[in-house]
């Protein structure tokens, strides 16, 4: 449903011809369901608040939340310069166990920068989870800053 064939340009920067565009299934109630009913068994025991990711995490995040009661937190990739100036808004962070949720990993470039983010705010964050690991360094750069990546699917298991 999600998995689009083509020429795609990469958050990253790089190219792909697969490509899995997360809002078809993030904005269907249905598969959205039943991609947060699957993550639920992959949150680690201890955590005390789900950290969903501007854009493709907070959907998540959000259902994962409703279903597991664990409160929620959206995290934005630069604070807002007005109002309340958050990086972090919703749920408290400081001296919480944090799991980052997010869409789509490719290169875990943002997942890093926003780890960075949440630990400087005195979050704790050793975990992550995503739907798709698109298997191009992401477990590996997460890893190199001190967090376990735990994908529901590698994307050579989506792609034949």
């Amino acid at each position: 449903m999600s998995h689009l064939e083509g020429q795609f340009r990469l958050r990253s920067g790089g190219r792909a011809t697969e490509y899995f565009d997360k809002y078809l299934f993030e904005s269907d109630p249905v598969v959205l369901r039943a991609v947060t009913d699957a993550l639920v068994p992959l949150i680690p025991p201890g955590v005390e608040v789900v950290a969903g990711l501007e854009l493709g995490g907070v959907p998540i995040a959000t259902l994962l939340s409703q279903v597991t009661g664990l409160p929620a937190v959206f995290v934005r990739k630069v604070a807002k310069d007005y109002g309340t100036c958050k990086l972090a808004e919703g749920s408290e962070v400081k001296g919480k166990r944090l799991l980052v949720v997010e869409d789509v990993v490719t290169t875990g470039g943002q997942i890093v920068l926003s780890v960075q983010a949440l630990r400087r705010l005195d979050a704790i964050v050793e975990h992550a989870i995503c739907v798709i690991d698109r298997e191009s360094g992401g477990r590996e750069a997460l890893v190199a800053a001190g967090v376990k990546l735990t994908p529901l699917f590698q994307q050579s298991e989506l792609v034949t």
